[in-house]
């Protein structure tokens, strides 16, 4: 039985440089006059977390809502980030 791992070699070869050669050619459009614009954390009083937490704790723990949610958090991290 013939191997083909010399074909798989010259395929792989052949991705790796045009990966690279396509790499090359992807240039971002880099402004440095362009101002950040970090969108605003809305605070929630006490209450309203007390209560929010609650109802997450009613919902199933597979819960699209509940990964939404924690989603939510990541980008509420990172919206504070922004303005520091």
């Amino acid at each position: 039985m013939m191997s083909n791992a010399g074909c798989w070699k010259r395929r792989l070869a052949a991705l790796v440089i045009a990966t690279n050669l396509l790499t090359g050619c992807a240039t971002g459009l880099f402004d440095p006059t362009i101002a950040t614009v970090c969108p605003p954390v809305v605070e929630y009083p006490n209450e309203v977390q007390a209560r929010a937490a609650e109802e997450l704790a009613l919902l199933p723990e597979m819960s699209a809502i509940v990964e939404m949610l924690a989603d939510y958090g990541v980008i509420r991290d990172q919206a504070r980030a922004c303005t520091l």
